[in-house]
């Protein structure tokens, strides 16, 4: 991945996430030709939410997706169209204010819907969120579908008639899915549920749909949504998270110490996985760090707070790695930042944009006031 970036790095804090304009803007290229098709996408603040850049991709696509009062407000004040909620579960304190926030709002349940039935209004697109108890989608943490799982209403406990306040089904069964994946996983859909996509005006096929990867088959995903709005009438909506930031951004850190104990070499750094990339051991996955190769001198690379966990192994790169060397993490636009903490409190990475004109614009540094704030 090419970036302006990576040859100026010495004009960006550190530690600091940062997101490449032009780099987000060839997955935004590749997302509005699915806008052309009349499919509108969405993009879900819970895999990317960095607002600075919500009027430059509103360009290209047609809002947000909110799962949470927070986010909604997020959507409706930074890209000024209100938001697609589907909340897993709805506050009674919050309720009329996320109606007021939202186009469209879907239950997660059937007793979610009973709960506030007698306050749907018009004007609101309602919908049942729908578990098809299908997915290929391996790694059981990923997988929405899962048996067992809290998410969506499986087919033996729909009603025959779907209840006139709803007009709408979601559907969300990916995760870094291919297209092929979907043809499948769509086919599975309309043998258990294309009764009731006829009783239906809109159909939200969710997210993890890996559109913006390298080689994915944007044809094929266009031509099975046109098909399924096609054949049975509907609005057809997705909302990647992933797919928005994929690739465009980087974690920018420095190596700070090195400890070596009984052979094993690990690199302590400014950053933390448990803090700031908490998606390496919650799923888990290895990022990619540049200068990484598959034969090279092997590293742990552990983080700086006081948790024996805050690492990760497997690491291989062309030179020992010294103290005061940078290292910048890949592929960190997407479930990153959204999902950093303020854990033992060590500083925080910095926000940046690196800019179409190719200058570096910080967004927000973090201090003691902002770890401060979420105590009391």
């Amino acid at each position: 991945v090419m970036s302006g970036f990576l040859t100026n790095t010495k004009l960006t804090p550190n530690p600091c996430f940062i997101v490449d304009e032009d780099l987000l803007e060839d997955n935004m290229t590749i997302l509005k030709k699915l806008e052309k098709k009349d499919v509108k996408v969405l993009c879900a603040l819970k895999g990317f939410a960095m607002w600075e850049v919500f009027p430059q991709i509103m360009r290209s696509i047609s809002g947000g997706t909110a799962s949470s009062l927070n986010e909604a407000l997020l959507v409706n004040e930074t890209m000024k169209v209100k938001a697609h909620s589907c909340f897993v579960v709805y506050n009674e304190d919050e309720f009329e204010e996320v109606q007021d926030l939202s186009s469209h709002i879907t239950f997660n349940s059937l007793s979610q819907f009973s709960k506030f039935k007698n306050q749907i209004r018009k004007g609101i697109n309602y919908g049942l969120r729908v578990n098809p108890e299908y997915s290929n989608v391996q790694f059981e943490k990923y997988n929405p579908c899962m048996p067992g799982s809290r998410f969506g209403i499986v087919r033996e406990q729909f009603p025959e008639v779907l209840p006139s306040e709803i007009t709408g089904l979601h559907f969300h069964a990916l995760c870094e899915s291919s297209a092929e994946d979907l043809r499948q996983v769509l086919s599975e859909i309309e043998t258990s549920f294309g009764d009731f996509l006829h009783q239906v005006s809109w159909v939200n096929f969710g997210g993890g749909h890996h559109i913006t990867k390298k080689n994915y088959d944007v044809d094929l995903l266009s031509e099975l949504l046109t098909g399924i709005k096609q054949k049975y009438k509907v609005d057809v909506i997705i909302e990647p998270g992933e797919a928005i930031g994929l690739n465009a951004g980087f974690l920018l850190s420095r190596v700070e110490d090195l400890i070596e104990n009984k052979g094993e070499k690990t690199a302590v750094l400014n950053v933390s996985f448990a803090a700031h990339m908490p998606d390496c051991l919650e799923m888990p996955y290895k990022p990619d760090v540049i200068g990484e190769r598959s034969n090279g001198i092997a590293f742990t690379l552990g983080g700086n707070t006081c948790m024996s966990g805050d690492f990760v192994k497997g690491f291989k790169f062309k030179k020992e790695l010294n103290i005061g060397d940078e290292l910048i993490f890949t592929d960190m636009a997407h479930y990153t930042f959204v999902k950093t903490n303020f854990f033992n409190g060590v500083k925080h990475p910095s926000l940046g944009l690196w800019t179409k004109e190719g200058r570096f614009k910080l967004l927000r540094n973090f201090g003691y006031e902002e770890f401060k704030a979420r105590l009391s």
